[in-house]
């Protein structure tokens, strides 16, 4: 139990929430993809073929409005609980830049930054690569002669707030099709090495593939209960890139659905337990792209909603908000998982996630130390 009950930020002074980021219109479209794949060497004729998944949608990501969205649901459940922290908005690769919202923070007064993700799970690219962009961002602004500290909430893949909502979504997606329907749980899919060094190594990697497994488990269990029968679940991928010869998690998502046609399954519901809210990865690869797979064949198809700004989801971050401030001032507070798993820790131990390309700082880690409390900038 924590020593301190009563809502409280302090010692942070602002809250940023940091997302993937997402092109606003069509001529944004290849530089944030270049900006996504930096130093990978993807020539920009493959690009182009992704371009033309967001040409479906006029040139824009829909990451961008939900992201509005969520910073204004944060915002009236922060001033509902007396905390009236900044509520602050960086991307990693498209503007607003992290680099940019820290610099705003700075220039206002605020020193102390506690961030929330939107992603909810472990790995290279849903965790440490963040963690590694806030490292380059406070570094960058320490050059300027400004100093932040930044921290940030644990994944929250099993927190009750997220976990509850997709339980319910995955219900009522079921609700749509005959009796008999499978629960068929999508996330992205990443190459087998990054998913082999997710996590702290040891008996908690891979975490990303098991962390998705556990949720799913979690979330079949709820589904069964309320239905009082057990309904058949497989974890899939979708969102497969890179060269055919490296291998990435698997089965995907179209070549699930065709396997359970061809097994006599009379429906799928396709819950995104992957994803926050409905990104592109959702609209393509399952509203577009799975849909259409399932109407070939004849597969009855119903998906899920994403958890986006249902209350429990935001109400969930704000507990973790919550949760890590009362830990920065020595408390113990009550940390609350769903699952076999447990809660993971607030600073990532040394080592956890790899970047398996190259050596970068990672902030909100074991082995960090911000240039403000190494007393450089100020």
């Amino acid at each position: 139990m924590s020593a301190a009950t009563n809502d409280s930020l302090d010692p942070y002074d602002s809250v940023l929430l940091l997302s993937f980021g997402g092109p606003e219109g069509p001529d944004d479209v290849l530089p944030f993809l270049r900006n996504v794949t930096a130093g990978r060497g993807i020539p920009d004729d493959r690009l182009a073929e992704v371009a033309e998944h967001y040409a479906l949608f006029d040139g824009r990501s829909p990451i961008n409005d939900q992201n509005r969205a969520l910073l204004a649901a944060l915002r009236t459940e922060l001033d509902g609980r007396g905390l009236d922290q900044p509520l602050l908005w960086g991307n990693r690769n498209w503007a607003p830049y992290v680099t940019d919202a820290l610099r705003e923070a700075h220039d206002a007064g605020h020193r102390r930054v506690l961030v929330v993700t939107t992603s909810a799970y472990s790995s290279y690219s849903s965790c440490r690569q963040y963690r590694e962009d806030l490292a380059g961002a406070v570094l960058t602004l320490a050059a300027e002669g400004r100093g932040l500290d930044v921290a940030k909430v644990r994944p929250y893949f099993n927190h009750p707030g997220f976990v509850e909502p997709n339980a319910e979504a995955a219900l009522q997606a079921l609700a749509q099709l005959p009796a008999g329907a499978h629960l068929v749980f999508v996330t992205h899919s990443v190459p087998d090495v990054m998913d082999e060094a997710s996590g702290p190594g040891g008996d908690l990697s891979p975490a990303y593939s098991e962390q998705h497994r556990d949720v799913a488990a979690v979330v079949a269990d709820a589904v069964g209960r309320e239905l009082g029968h057990a309904v058949p679940w497989e974890l899939v991928y979708c969102s497969r890139s890179g060269p055919p010869s490296q291998p990435w998690l698997e089965p995907d998502v179209g070549d699930h659905l065709r396997a359970l046609q061809a097994a006599g399954v009379p429906g799928a519901a396709v819950c995104p337990i992957g994803f926050v809210s409905d990104h592109l990865e959702v609209v393509y690869d399952l509203d577009t792209e799975a849909r259409e797979v399932a109407d070939e064949i004849g597969l009855p198809f119903a998906r899920a909603a994403t958890v986006g700004t249902d209350r429990r989801f935001v109400t969930g971050l704000v507990d973790l908000l919550v949760e890590r401030a009362a830990q920065a001032r020595g408390g113990e507070p009550e940390r609350p998982s769903l699952g076999s798993r447990g809660p993971t820790p607030s600073t990532c131990p040394v080592g956890c996630c790899q970047n398996l390309r190259a050596s970068r700082p990672a902030a909100c880690g074991e082995d960090w130390t911000s240039p403000l409390v190494a007393g450089g900038a100020r």
